[in-house]
């Protein structure tokens, strides 16, 4: 049994890792800001789900917020941290980007702050398959250059490997960072695009497709990314003796820290994404076509070869079924 602090635990991925600790017998805190971004009731319904488990606290902390972070990280110890709060999505970057430099990076540089002078053995933080930025060469992996960033939350999440790096290497703080890839599933945020076609498919509204429909993503269903956080949350890096930053590895370092990609290394044309959908919801929906979004990249696709070797990982839910499973909730939920 260990003592883990989800941050973002009312959030689509935290409330899901914090469930399947709670479910492994670990105690778990919780903190969260709810604030307004989406819905704040599938926020709070997600937080009562976790609060059903004796061995759940929740402290409404915004990680921004110097001072009472501060008091967290003095008042408990933590044997793991899974920082997951983070001002989320690319095209909202372009209308508010003080909410990224606050959250994703004051906001991470006092987790860090935290994890360090309470010498948590272990932070796993989110990074994202954004990071990739304008690269080309499919499937991303953790060994490409990611000096190109083409959007401000892309920037802020490089700037968290940059940050963690810095920790790990000065005041050997043990952190390992995940490129998220298209997270879906049950609880899911509705800015993503799976949640935006289905409630407008139901709805009668037309979907909008960006670039005509010619992009490609890596979706990855959420139970899938749960099973390889909590893998990884029990294994802390180590330095690597041998290490440099002319021969070695991008991803690995002579100080404590690591950086994998968690997605489920198979590409979907979106247009085959949407006719999943639709054969779900047995509907076939109006589509309207639309040029690229500024911010936005063509394909995603993960190589997760170091990752799937070193914890034994492979995905397992298939595009089809985390589809159906999403439709199903989706009804469920809103009685639709």
């Amino acid at each position: 049994m260990a003592n883990y602090l989800i941050t973002g635990a009312a959030g689509f991925i935290g409330s899901h890792v914090g469930l399947q600790l709670l479910g492994e017998g670990h105690v778990v805190t919780g903190i969260d800001n709810l604030n307004d971004y989406y819905d704040v009731q599938l926020k709070k319904d997600r937080l009562s789900r976790l609060q059903e488990h004796s061995q759940f606290s929740f402290e409404m902390i915004d990680i921004s917020d110097r001072q009472p972070m501060e008091t967290l990280f003095k008042e408990q110890q933590f044997d793991v941290v899974i920082n997951l709060a983070a001002q989320p999505g690319v095209r909202y970057s372009l209308e508010n980007p003080h909410a990224y430099i606050n959250s994703n990076i004051v906001g991470f540089l006092n987790v860090l702050e935290g994890c360090r002078h309470s010498n948590v053995p272990h932070l796993v933080y989110a990074s994202s398959s954004s990071v990739y930025g304008a690269n080309t060469k499919l499937p991303f992996s953790t060994e490409d250059r990611v000096d190109h960033p083409v959007s401000l939350y892309a920037a802020t999440k490089k700037s968290n490997e940059l940050l963690a790096h810095s920790y790990s290497y000065t005041h050997g703080v043990p952190t390992s960072g995940l490129r998220f890839f298209t997270v879906y599933g049950p609880w899911g945020r509705p800015d993503m695009a799976l949640f935006k076609f289905t409630d407008a498919i139901i709805s009668g509204r037309p979907i909008e497709v960006y670039n005509h429909g010619k992009m490609k993503r890596d979706f990855t269903y959420i139970d899938d990314i749960c099973e390889g956080i909590t893998r990884i949350a029990a294994k802390p890096p180590s330095g690597k003796q041998a290490w440099s930053p002319e021969d070695g590895k991008a991803s690995e370092s002579s100080a404590p820290y690591r950086v994998y990609n968690i997605g489920n290394s198979e590409t979907v044309e979106l247009m085959t994404f949407i006719e999943t959908l639709e054969k779900h919801l047995n509907v076939v929906g109006k589509k309207k076509f639309m040029e690229m979004q500024p911010g936005d990249v063509t394909a995603t696709y993960a190589d997760i070869e170091d990752f799937a070797e070193q914890f034994n990982y492979r995905p397992k839910i298939s595009v089809d079924e985390g589809v159906k499973r999403f439709v199903e909730w989706y009804r469920a939920y809103y009685s639709k």
